[in-house]
């Protein structure tokens, strides 16, 4: 791919705020050592899997809540906004980056969740993309390990070489997720294109900014 045509994908935008000194300072500090580009995003991946947690309550579709600086701020975020961070500490480490987005049929959410939206379907469900050895490559850090080990799940792996992608099944053999359709990839957030899906698809506000901790929902239904 010509340079000129991954050049917006190296550069900081509006939610991939990827100047920002927290976004720097992450990014420095997780590929710190890292002997090339593979191992940059490498490390990059498994510090958002498992330092953000994953959080699909309280989301506010704006800008100043997305933003890769804020969500690190808030140490959570939902699939979206930790694809964010993946992206923006990327680019902060010289490594182009663009946001994808699917809808999933997830077969293993909680009760609660499942009430509120109304659907197992997760409509723009957000994951990553990395340009590694002229290619580009799948990176989906949503679900922390430890959330994985509630659920009963392998926790994605990600080599910087394979996409990682959520396994159909589970530990037990059970369905886990479904990809449904693809929306495309873009350099930042299509927030006028999400906001219609959302309003389109789920049956209130969605999300409608309730608090929750979903870790400890995910083992209540599974009787831990």
């Amino acid at each position: 791919m010509p340079t000129s045509d991954i050049a917006p994908f190296l550069q900081p935008s509006l939610c991939v705020d990827s100047d920002a000194p927290a976004v720097r300072a992450f990014s420095a500090r997780a590929t710190a050592g890292a002997a090339d580009e593979r191992e940059r995003a490498v490390r990059l991946f498994y510090a958002v899997r498992d330092e953000i947690r994953y959080d699909p309550y309280g989301i506010v579709l704006t800008p100043e809540f997305l933003r890769a600086s804020s969500v690190l701020a808030r140490g959570a975020g939902f699939c979206v906004a930790k694809a964010i961070v993946l992206a923006a500490g990327a680019r902060a480490a010289g490594i182009a980056a663009r946001l994808g987005f699917a809808d999933v049929r997830n077969h293993l959410t909680t009760e609660r969740l499942r009430a509120q939206m109304g659907t197992d379907v997760f409509f723009f469900h957000g994951f990553t993309e990395l340009f590694l050895g002229g290619r580009w490559v799948k990176a989906t850090p949503t679900f922390n390990r430890s959330l994985c080990d509630r659920f009963g799940v392998q926790p994605l792996e990600f080599d910087g070489v394979s996409d990682s992608l959520f396994h159909p099944f589970d530990a037990a053999g059970q369905r886990h997720m479904e990809y449904v359709r693809d929306r495309g990839t873009y350099v930042d957030v299509p927030f006028e294109e999400m906001i219609a899906v959302y309003a389109e698809c789920y049956p209130g506000p969605a999300p409608d900014g309730a608090t929750g901790d979903f870790e400890r929902e995910a083992a209540d239904d599974r009787g831990r």
